[in-house]
Parts: structure tokens; C-alpha cells; sequence
């Protein structure tokens, strides 16, 4: 069992952090695979993001940060899935997924995620942790990019 000294579900207080993160994470990973500039940087906002977090308290509730005096990261659950993991940029390749990922399976029945192919960085970690690809796929919606439904 890995120390959860770090790791707590995420309050109100968190969102405009959680927003960022999510936001610039998402730019950088993304629009490479994507290419869309009016989506990475207009659509894609932090306040906005901010709001959808305060308008659904059952969001904050299946979320939890990596917080040692910074938030640095954060994992969504939601039933047996991983929906969400991020870690900010700036804080990458210090273990802080490593640590929400392990918290999140030592705490719940978590089965499945899902993965885009092109995010070959993203698949490896989950590998690393037990996760294997089996075959079933769908598309990111309105695109043509794969998902990859990764299992545990």
C-alpha cells in the first residue's frame, strides 16, 4: 500500500486548479493528435472547465488530487473506470501518476480506461500497471481518432 498521506478527494476549493490543469494538459497531449486550434484554444478554457466542476458536485466527488502543498495532479473514478488522470505538466516524471493510479486501484474496483491510440506515452503507463488492450476500440467522438479500451 502506497502512503496516501498526498492523495485526498477534491473540494470546491480545488477547481480553478483542477481547470488548469486539465486545460493545459489536455492542449499539450492532445492537439498534436487532434490539430484543432478552435477547440485546444478556444473552446478548451479554464473557467468553463472551472464552472462544469462547481455545477456537479458528483464530479468533484469521484475526483481526488495529488496534493502536497501543490496540487500537482488528478484521478476521476467513476464506477470501475478511470475516466480522468492528469498530472500538471511541470510536475511529469516524478511519480505523482504512479501514485494516483496505485491509490485508485488499491481503493476501487477499477476494470477499464480508455486510452487514445496516438497517446503511445499514456498506454505504456497503463501497461506498466497491469492494463492490457484486448481488441475493443471505439471512436473519440466527432473524429476519427481510435480509443482503446485498455483492461485490467
Amino acid at each position: 500500500m502506497i502512503p496516501m498521506e498526498h492523495i485526498r478527494k477534491a473540494t470546491a476549493e480545488d477547481v480553478s486548479r483542477l481547470a488548469e490543469i486539465l486545460v493545459f494538459v489536455r492542449r499539450i497531449n492532445f492537439y498534436p493528435i487532434f490539430g484543432d486550434a478552435g477547440y485546444a484554444f478556444g473552446e478548451q478554457q479554464v473557467i468553463p472547465t472551472a464552472k462544469e466542476y462547481l455545477s456537479d458536485p458528483a464530479l468533484l466527488e469521484r475526483t481526488y488530487v495529488y496534493d502536497d502543498g501543490i496540487v500537482r495532479g488528478l484521478i476521476e473514478v467513476k464506477d470501475h473506470e478511470i475516466v480522468k488522470l492528469y498530472v500538471d505538466h511541470f510536475f511529469q516524471g516524478q511519480g505523482i501518476g504512479d501514485k494516483l493510479l496505485t491509490f485508485a486501484l488499491q481503493q476501487f474496483d477499477i476494470r477499464y480506461l480508455y486510452a487514445l491510440e496516438k497517446n503511445t506515452g499514456a498506454i505504456r503507463f497503463y501497461e506498466r500497471h497491469g492494463f492490457t488492450f484486448r481488441g475493443e476500440w471505439m471512436y473519440e467522438e466527432d473524429t476519427t481518432e481510435r480509443l482503446l479500451k485498455l483492461e485490467r
